[in-house]
């Protein structure tokens, strides 16, 4: 079968063994580019070995409409035992599409617990957005964010877009901070406004020290400021705006388990509730055979790509 790996530091469409094994064979119809995806690539720190992907949505042998949860913890260490197997002792080698062979091929082999069945009316070409949203149904969750809240978003990318969603789902007035015109209009499509003046709860979301800076220059005095994203190397912290207004940073890694369930599930009913959401943050969609160019126009911004979407 078709898969997308790394070759001497380019990304090319292979053919590898037809996979097998324990666990759901998923037929995939979406996986989508994300930025860290972007920077494994370009940072040479890409597998070769390693199929990419870890937004992924597709069919199962048996026809049902799925979404992928991309991790498989072992289910033994502390955190999987207190139930945030997000943290699990195996890090990235968990992880779909980093440690171990990812979506971004014709099909792909999962854990039954890893699936996400689709709400009806969400269609699998969509349904890649369930993992990006789920990272931010999570950060909230973690945040304890409230309707009388008012959020401010900074990176208009598609964290912040799906950043822009969730707030929006909890009754939340939104401001939103992007560099590109398209993520500006999407973001309005979304219902975020220009930022002004202060925020009770800041999404950074550009992974960026520039747009910590500006997150905490936003927040009100004891508000705090959300991190869902990776910073993938040292950030200096504005350290005196910080401490003078108290602000809490709170970051977050992946999605996990809550009383009433998996951040996943709730992400899959968002996008169900949401009919214009996919519509607005897919900006691109190619075949799988394109892949070098889809990851070519991920990586340009300023040409009006959000979420690029590969459809094998």
């Amino acid at each position: 079968m078709r898969a997308v790996r790394v070759r001497e530091g380019q990304v090319e469409v292979t053919e590898v063994q037809r996979c097998d094994g324990p666990g759901v064979r998923v037929k995939v119809s979406s996986a989508g580019i994300c930025g860290s995806d972007l920077h494994l690539v370009g940072s040479g720190l890409a597998s070769d070995t390693i199929t990419l992907g870890h937004e992924i949505a597709g069919f199962t042998d048996d026809g049902t409409p799925v979404a992928v949860e991309p991790l498989s913890p072992c289910g033994r260490c502390d955190p999987c035992c207190r139930g945030e197997y997000n943290l699990c002792a195996d890090g990235s080698a968990m992880l779909f599409g980093v440690g171990r062979d990812g979506g971004m091929a014709d099909a792909m082999w999962v854990p039954e617990r890893a699936l996400v069945r689709l709400p009806a009316g969400v269609d699998p070409r969509d349904a890649s957005m369930v993992e990006p949203l789920a990272v931010l149904v999570h950060s909230f969750r973690r945040a304890q964010v409230r309707s009388d809240q008012r959020v401010a978003v900074v990176g208009g990318g598609a964290i912040g877009l799906c950043a822009v969603a969730v707030a929006r789902a909890h009754g939340c007035e939104v401001g939103l901070a992007a560099r590109h015109d398209a993520q500006r209009v999407a973001g309005e499509r979304l219902g975020a406004t220009e930022i002004s003046g202060e925020y009770d709860l800041v999404i950074e979301a550009a992974g960026s020290q520039s747009a910590l800076e500006q997150a905490v220059k936003i927040a009100k005095p004891s508000a705090q400021v959300a991190i869902p994203g990776i910073y993938w190397g040292p950030v200096a912290l504005p350290g005196m705006s910080m401490c003078l207004k108290q602000v809490t940073l709170c970051p977050t890694t992946l999605y996990g388990r809550h009383a009433a369930g998996r951040d996943v599930d709730n992400a899959a009913a968002l996008l169900a509730s949401s009919p214009g959401l996919a519509e607005t943050i897919i900006t691109h969609r190619f075949p799988l055979d394109a892949a070098p160019e889809a990851f070519a126009v991920a990586a340009d911004r300023a040409s009006g790509a959000i979420k690029v979407v590969l459809e094998p």
